[in-house]
């Protein structure tokens, strides 16, 4: 993998990760377009995952302190009961990636034609946000639950973790400002775990080295995925609360048709 291929790969997670239309979908894509050739791919994914957690802490470095503080006042307050609820809501991930992964694993491995389909999905997914009711409220402990079960579903590589989880909540009255906030910071924990339990595989993976290159080219990688992510997730921000999620349906409409043509025809 050239770092030119790296930089467009960590630029296609940063923004993809944040923006409705799915990262791991796009960078998928994004590898077989490329034609990209990856020295270790897990490696390679946990960057870029780093990446965006960082880009997370970094946009909500301040609600994150003031969840810590409440945490750490060891009461039963607002916050504790927040961070309750961001505890249950990644439950449902949690036991399906460790029940499943290397079925999951299966699904990263070039299936164009399914990201295509899953892409179509979540075009349906944004849609469903024009039906959302006029009720403003926060999440409570059920809508967490449910919220964390759409960010399991968006494990399928095309289906967009912030469009179902974002779309899941305003569809169940939850305050689009609220929604969002809960969709991005709810996505920490389970990133960070998956990062720790593939430490070992990214240590083996840059020990094993044969060329410097290959570090420069991941270094490349993370740069642009943490700038691009920053930028998309302030971005994501405004566009729900401007209600405009929806424009993202057509782009995955069609970049879902799109992958289906170009995954038939190269088989």
């Amino acid at each position: 993998m050239s770092i030119i291929e790296a930089i467009i790969l960590g630029l296609l997670q940063g923004l993809t990760e944040f923006l409705p239309i799915s990262s791991s979908g796009h960078i998928e894509l994004g590898k077989a377009l490329l034609g990209a050739q990856i020295e270790d791919d897990v490696a390679f994914t946990i960057i870029l995952h780093g990446a965006t957690v960082l880009s997370i802490l970094v946009v909500f470095r301040q609600d994150i302190l003031n969840l810590l503080r409440g945490l750490f006042s060891f009461s039963w307050n607002e916050d504790t009961r927040y961070i309750a609820k961001l505890a249950l809501s990644m439950l449902p991930v949690g036991i399906i990636g460790v029940l499943f992964e290397s079925q999951i694993e299966e699904l990263f491995e070039g299936r164009i034609v399914l990201v295509g389909i899953c892409l179509i999905a979540t075009a349906g997914i944004l849609l469903l946000t024009l039906l959302q009711g006029g009720r403003k409220r926060s999440v409570g402990f059920k809508d967490a639950m449910i919220i964390g079960t759409a960010q399991a579903v968006a494990i399928l590589p095309g289906i967009s973790r912030s469009g179902s989880t974002i779309a899941t909540a305003l569809a169940l009255g939850i305050d689009k400002e609220k929604a969002t906030r809960f969709s991005f910071l709810m996505v920490l924990a389970p990133i960070l775990g998956a990062t720790l339990l593939k430490m070992k595989d990214l240590s083996e993976a840059t020990t094993g080295a044969s060329a410097d290159g290959m570090l420069l080219a991941y270094g490349a990688g993370f740069v642009a995925a943490f700038l691009s992510g920053w930028a998309a997730c302030t971005w994501m921000l405004n566009i729900v609360k401007q209600g405009k999620i929806t424009w993202f349906s057509y782009y995955c409409l069609i970049a879902g048709v799109i992958a289906i043509i170009f995954g038939m025809t190269t088989t």
